[in-house]
Formats: structure tokens, sequence, C-alpha cells
């Protein structure tokens, strides 16, 4: 399985290990792992769309940077081509790796997540700056995040 997600955010620049924060809490409850599986890099890679803390914007964190993604993800995804689960959080992630075959919103793509299961499962950004969308999509609990878990107890940890 591959985690892809945005860019590390302060916490995990400096403490050096991905989704080392509440964001990570949240993603390995989505996916019903602990920490232990879930820093087990047999089964779970974790490639962002930044590899380092992009910054601070006027409205929180700056965007990660394009030249990671640009630079790196093809030759990084070419050496994993036996990964059978993409979790892909936040718009970043799904620009990236859905381009044109996402909607035309966040909350769109995320609620049409079977028309990308079982490879990818599209999922919010879990950090804090997302619990008013949590709060406003309830059904991201009840419908997308049991099938993810699932998949992943299934055709990760099986």
């Amino acid at each position: 399985m591959v985690i892809c997600g945005q860019a590390p955010g302060t916490k995990v620049h400096h403490s050096g290990l991905l989704w080392n924060d509440p964001s990570g809490d949240r993603l390995r409850q989505w996916l019903a792992i602990g920490r232990g599986d879930f820093y087990e890099e047999a089964r779970i890679a974790v490639v962002p769309q930044g590899f380092c803390y992009p910054g601070k914007g006027a409205n929180g964190d700056l965007p990660p940077r394009k030249v990671c993604a640009a630079t790196w993800h093809d030759c990084v995804f070419a050496a994993m081509p036996q990964v059978k689960v993409f979790v892909l959080a936040g718009q970043y992630a799904l620009a990236w790796h859905l381009g044109a075959r996402r909607r035309a919103t966040l909350t769109e793509t995320v609620r049409a997540w079977r028309d990308y299961a079982p490879r990818y499962f599209v999922l919010p950004r879990p950090s804090w700056h997302n619990n008013h969308w949590l709060k406003q999509n309830p059904w991201l609990e009840a419908d997308p995040v049991p099938a993810l878990r699932a998949a992943v107890h299934a055709r990760v940890f099986a």
C-alpha cells in the first residue's frame, strides 16, 4: 500500500517521521491500524506530494512544492509495481494521481470513491484543518472508511 498525502507539516518536519502528528493519528484510525503496522515498510510506503515542509502562508501551510512530485514520483512509483492499494489523502494527491478523472471538488471526488476503488481510495486530508469538512460530511466515516479498512486488511495485511 502507498499512502500519498500533501507534504509534511512542522511537527513531522522536525521529527523526521511522516504522519507523526494528529493527522497521522486520524489516518491510522481511518485505516484501523496501529503505529507499528503503519510504519512497516515492507507493507506500507508513504510518498507525499512534497518531501519537505513548504513553509507558512497567509492561511496556513503553503502547498507542496511541485518540483518534488514532478522530479521523483514517476521513478518512485515505477520501483513499486507490486502496490495493490493507493490511499490518496487530500486535494494535491487526488489531483496528481487522478488527473482529469477527479470530480470538480474534493467532496464530489471523495463521494465518488467507488469509481476509483479498489486500486485508489480517495480521502480528504486528515488534518485538523478539515474538522469542519468532516462534520459536514459524516458519510465519510459511514461509507468509504469501512470499505478502505476492509481493503487494507484483506489486500495488505492478509
